[in-house]
């Protein structure tokens, strides 16, 4: 369950780092009882920005496939790279 805390509450930096570094869960950060911005490990940080740079690149590989008449099995292409490599 995400920790949601008021912004006044971030005086207390210390207790924060150490719950986003022991739960690798964000802290949601509210400010007049809104969204504001949220807090969390360069760990968890890192793991994101990861996700979505494989998401970008997945969804460009879709779109090139879309594009081109040259389709391969996935079977197919990884037998052939298993020769051409040897693993």
């Amino acid at each position: 369950m995400p920790k949601i805390i008021p912004i006044r509450e971030l005086k207390n930096t210390a207790s924060i780092s150490k719950y986003v570094e022991e739960t690798n869960e964000p802290v949601f950060i509210t400010k007049n009882g809104y969204g504001s911005m949220v807090i969390m490990s360069i760990k968890v940080y890192e793991k994101e920005i990861a996700k979505r740079q494989m998401i970008e690149l997945i969804n460009d590989s879709l779109k090139d496939i879309d594009k081109t008449d040259q389709k391969i099995d996935g079977t197919m292409f990884l037998n052939e790279m298993k020769t051409k490599y040897g693993k």
